[in-house]
């Protein structure tokens, strides 16, 4: 018998085709599992609402529990609430650095006077010497920046909220 424990266990499995160190639960992507007389439900959230990565990982989900014998899937997407990059896991934020991906800062709000600019730190030696290089990374949800200190180029996940 499958359990709603187990479809989360096995979308463990299921990357990013974006950023492949993070799992769609990682990511914060997979908003919820219904299982229901042995059919699964699975509901994701898109990093944005034009991601092309989402077919991927949608096709990857489908893929991922017919391999474990689910005979059918449906993956529903929703784009309310919006992502945001709060669903990220702690798990996923450390891989991120360990990937070399500057996981997201806690932003300021660029529209209070006097408001210091977020620092990223570096995720090879861990600087807070860095500067942006390009608002748009690799993808569209990172921005591409640069250390100072061991002047390695990075990626840094962008804070979405």
């Amino acid at each position: 018998m499958v359990t709603e424990t187990d479809i989360w266990q096995w979308l463990e499995d299921v990357k990013d085709p974006e950023v492949p160190v993070l799992s769609v639960v990682d990511l914060g992507v997979v908003r919820s599992v219904n299982l229901l007389e042995g059919e699964a439900e699975i509901i994701i959230t898109p990093t944005y609402s034009g991601c092309p990565a989402m077919q991927i990982i949608e096709s990857g989900i489908k893929s991922k529990l017919a391999e474990k014998g689910l005979k059918k899937t449906t993956v529903t997407t929703v784009l309310s609430p919006a992502w945001t990059t709060d669903w990220l896991s702690e798990n996923g934020r450390k891989k991120l650095k360990e990937y070399g991906i500057a996981p997201p800062e806690n932003e300021v709000d660029k529209s209070v006077l006097f408001a210091k600019p977020t620092i990223v730190h570096c995720p090879i030696c861990n600087s807070e010497n860095t500067k942006m290089v390009s608002q748009f990374g690799s993808t569209s949800c990172k921005a591409h920046y640069q250390c100072n200190d061991c002047r390695e180029p990075f990626d840094y996940f962008k804070c979405l909220r």
